[in-house]
């Protein structure tokens, strides 16, 4: 099963579309955890939040008690400039460090920069933002 690091906007409809691929980033989740520490950033999971729309999955196939869902905490929800400085300090620290995560420094980079236009889209609006994972 792959997993992928995708954004959440809060609300029903942004008024955008908040697709990103998120595979490679889940991948390579560790290094780029180190790297956001050495960079003094906070790390792209620090911005995770699971809620019961992002924990279906985990429902439909694991359990037959759901009453579980109803000790989970509400939603945490994240100011898009909090996520933008993390995004923005990888992107540069890989744009100048191509040999980084070897092979798979160009899949993140690419994906970064999904995060990027998502995430300057939610603060344009001024709404907030949460990671989720999916499993596939």
């Amino acid at each position: 099963m792959a997993a992928s690091l995708y954004i959440v906007v809060e609300g029903v409809d942004p008024g955008f579309d908040i697709f990103v691929n998120g595979r490679a980033l889940a991948r390579n989740e560790d290094a780029l955890e180190r790297l956001a520490e050495r960079l003094m950033v906070s790390p792209l999971l620090s911005f995770f939040s699971a809620d019961e729309n992002s924990m279906a999955l985990l429902m439909e196939q694991g359990t037959e008690h759901s009453d579980w869902v109803s000790h989970l905490p509400k939603p945490q929800w994240f100011d898009p400039h909090d996520g933008l400085r993390t995004v923005r300090a990888l992107m540069s620290f890989l744009s100048t460090t191509p040999a980084a995560l070897g092979s798979e420094t160009q899949p993140v980079l690419d994906e970064l920069a999904e995060y990027e236009r998502v995430l300057r889209k939610t603060a344009e609006r001024r709404l907030r933002w949460h990671l989720s994972v999916s499993w596939r």
